[in-house]
């Protein structure tokens, strides 16, 4: 069995916190403890904006350490949703099939880098991390003002633009890479002659 080093530096820590929190917000989801879960969400949230901005901030970037990332980002998404759909499922009664969609697209992005490359992808493209910040602002003002539809709508626009990106940057690469800003940098490096 292959051994993996994980460098223990802050953001490391940080993100291995988020993924290993996983299971704990969705005990809280499934007793009912919705302060815990809303509390659990948005520090999550908030040090997942910390650990990149520390990463890049003091050059603390790894190829593991994106990996991980991209884990707890997938883990922080499943357990928001839960929460969401438990906690505020009636906002949402009439728009669950762009639920469907939303959950199916993350789902494929997620799985499509593994199936090519037998590899979870750590892409972290500009999109991911705008469509990140817009549904991470979205859950702080459901829980904390009420629903907005046309919020609901940005979120589930910028998630599906983000996650067909991904996919499209699967197709595209020949190797598996960490770290791309989108689909443009990776057709402008290809011009250029660059791998990937």
């Amino acid at each position: 069995m292959k051994k993996v080093d994980v460098p223990l530096n802050i953001p490391n820590i940080l993100s291995t916190f988020r993924f290993f929190s996983f299971p704990f917000v969705m005990i809280f989801v499934f007793i009912g403890q919705q302060n815990l879960f809303i509390f659990f969400i948005c520090f999550n949230l908030f040090t997942d904006f910390l650990d990149g901005w520390i990463a890049r901030k003091f050059n603390q970037a790894t190829k593991i350490g994106s990996v991980i990332d991209s884990l707890a980002d997938t883990t922080t998404i499943i357990s928001a949703l839960t929460g969401i759909i438990v906690f505020k499922g009636a906002y949402f009664e009439t728009n669950m099939a762009l639920i469907i969609l939303f959950f199916s697209l993350f789902v494929i992005a997620d799985i499509y880098p593994i199936a090519k490359f037998g590899k979870f992808a750590g892409y972290h493209t500009y999109s991911a991390k705008a469509g990140a910040y817009v549904q991470g602002l979205f859950i702080i003002v459901l829980f904390l003002s009420g629903f907005y539809l046309w919020f609901f709508y940005l979120v589930i626009f910028s998630g599906i633009l983000a996650y067909f990106e991904s996919m499209i940057i699967t197709h595209t690469l020949k190797e598996p890479k960490t770290n791309v800003k989108g689909l443009y940098w990776i057709l402008a490096d290809r011009k250029k002659g660059v791998a990937g």
